[in-house]
């Protein structure tokens, strides 16, 4: 009797009050002892009160429903399918909804229907999935800073695929302490190639030179990453660099300028097919016998050898890990003996590894100059405190 009465007076009534009597009828529905009769029309109402012309009260509806798992499942889905509006209310609260719901919501719907369903507390690993497949860059985001949201790595991956020269999704995902380092890694020339087409589109740099800059600085921090991750991360990471074709002569010749033996050692293992024990033994050789075979197995250049042999001997001499920077950054030392080396082969066939090396020593001597110069204020802080 009530829901009819209740039938009869929503025709005349203004939006406004409408809405009112629908969030009272539903929370009536979920919280009241109706009859079977009385559940019956009350949910025929809200049914038909979905054809409301007003969104004040279909939003009225969705805001009393969305959270409750007694909420009737047909106005739930029809609530799903309304306005984006209204849409994200129950989408991103209803307990109704499963997996397989979700995943076509976010196949089907816009970004903020996307973004929604990213927001939700669970969120299985299934519809993080296809967020990161088909999502939008705000629905990725929204899910990237969900910390109840389940998402595997391959669908971190695919995000830094799709998405990795969006500022806001490499921020995000960099503030992962837990991110592998070849996410980090991918992320890392996401963002180089970004800077450097940014710079040649407006001309502020040659196209070459910016691309030349940039992949010099990504491969600096490559193995500055390398160094800063744990051993068992190296050999994923260098399978990373090879299918990306990123694992140069160049990015292994700065590993080994830098003292990074564990990531030259891996790549030299992974280039040849030779086993990493094996590797190792033939670079530590101090006879020498065996490196060369390696070197030439992993098909590296012919014209970088006589680098990497000067770089292999002052490896050998203990004075040169006593630099400093740890494993991350060049060894000036180290560096100005390769130089020295390589100046004694065939100019014509080494010049462009001259004229890297040459860009090593500075960028070493540049490090060691700033480095100098914060040791020098920090010294000079530390004795006016004690004055």
């Amino acid at each position: 009797m009530i829901v009819r009465q209740f039938l009869h007076w929503v025709r005349t009534a203004s939006a406004g009050e409408r809405a009112e009597a629908t969030s009272a009828l539903a929370r009536a529905f979920l919280f009241s002892d109706l009859g079977p009769d009385d559940r019956g029309a009350a949910e025929g109402a809200m049914i038909m009160l979905l054809d409301d012309a007003s969104p004040l009260v279909r939003r009225a509806l969705a805001e009393v429903l969305a959270s409750s798992q007694k909420a009737p499942p047909a106005v739930i889905q029809a609530l799903a399918a309304d306005q984006p509006e209204i849409a994200v209310t129950v989408i991103e609260r209803s307990p109704l909804f499963i997996d397989a719901d979700l995943v076509d919501l976010v196949a089907t719907g816009p970004s903020a229907v996307q973004s929604a369903v990213a927001r939700r507390a669970p969120l299985q690993c299934a519809v993080a999935a296809a967020i990161a497949e088909v999502g939008s860059a705000e629905a990725c985001l929204v899910l990237i800073e969900n910390l109840d949201a389940d998402i595997a790595p391959f669908s971190i991956d695919r995000m830094v695929e799709r998405f990795g020269h969006v500022a806001a999704i490499r921020e995000a995902l960099f503030a992962n302490c837990d991110l592998p380092a070849t996410t980090r890694q991918a992320l890392v020339a996401k963002l180089s190639t970004t800077l450097a087409d940014f710079v040649a589109a407006r001309e502020w740099m040659e196209v070459d030179r910016a691309h030349r800059i940039a992949q010099e600085a990504c491969e600096k921090a490559t193995v500055a990453l390398a160094a800063e991750s744990p051993a068992r991360e190296t050999r994923p990471l260098i399978r990373h660099l090879c299918a990306n074709g990123q694992l140069t002569a160049g990015l292994i010749l700065r590993a080994l300028l830098c003292g990074n033996v564990a990531l030259f050692e891996e790549a030299l293992a992974e280039l040849s097919g030779l086993p990493l024990a094996r590797v190792s033994a033939y670079v530590h050789d101090n006879r020498g016998a065996g490196f060369r075979a390696v070197y030439d197995k992993a098909r590296l250049p012919a014209s970088t050898w006589p680098a990497f042999r000067a770089a292999i001997e002052a490896m050998r001499e203990r004075d040169h890990y006593a630099e400093p920077g740890g494993a991350s950054r060049l060894k000036r030392r180290m560096i100005e003996r390769v130089l020295t080396g390589c100046e004694k082969a065939e100019i014509g066939q080494i010049e462009p590894l001259l004229t890297l090396l040459r860009r090593f020593a500075t960028e070493a001597a540049r490090e060691e100059a700033r480095r100098y110069c914060e040791e020098l204020v920090a010294d000079e802080m530390v004795e006016r405190f004690a004055a």
